[in-house]
């Protein structure tokens, strides 16, 4: 904990006065123009891996980031979705999965999850994902079959729909590899993005 209080004090003496007139007004206007899915692993830092800044990401952090499918009814994810696409208008939703990912990787070694049940139940989002991955084990085909599902779970919840019926949103699946600091665009033809 005494690193993070030192670290509060660090933003506040050096970080903040630097960047005092963009606090000034995102104070008063929140307008990011991307929807971040990434996971909650501590390793991936949106903001650090895009260069963004204050204000300029919506992130949703899931473990395995995980989005389940529309459903009726409360579930903080679909709610953080729907708030970014209808009431802030983001322009690009990225699902971001990332090398070395320890729920893939409990998933493609089948793992016991026994002792951790909520996980174990959340994990089963992936289970389309494991069926479409060729070799059992494979956790890089994983993690990407999982990007690519998880942009298709996007596509069933209605604010998405109708914002890529209208061509007002683009969906982006990206894989960032930590070792390289790469990232990989699925969406692109598998091209890699500018480092």
């Amino acid at each position: 904990m005494q690193d993070l209080t030192e670290g509060v004090a660090r933003f506040q003496r050096d970080v903040f006065p630097a960047k005092a007139e963009l606090f000034a007004r995102l104070a008063a206007h929140h307008a990011p123009h991307t929807l971040f899915i990434g996971c909650s692993d501590a390793r991936v830092v949106p903001e650090l891996i895009t260069g963004a800044e204050p204000g300029d990401l919506f992130v949703v952090r899931t473990a395995g980031n995980l989005v389940p499918a529309y459903a009726p009814g409360a579930d903080g994810v679909a709610a953080s979705i729907e708030y970014a696409v209808a009431a802030l208008g983001v322009k690009d939703i990225v699902v971001c999965g990332h090398s070395a990912c320890g729920a893939m990787t409990a998933l493609a070694e089948g793992h016991d999850l026994g002792g951790v049940p909520a996980v174990a139940s959340w994990l089963r989002l992936a289970d389309a994902s494991v069926a479409r991955t060729a070799a059992a084990g494979d956790v890089p085909a994983l993690v990407r079959e999982n990007v690519l599902a998880q942009l298709a779970n996007l596509a069933t919840h209605p604010s998405v729909a109708k914002a890529l019926a209208g061509e007002e949103v683009a969906l982006h699946g990206w894989v960032y590899d930590i070792p390289t600091g790469r990232v990989e665009d699925l969406t692109a033809t598998g091209a890699a993005l500018a480092a």
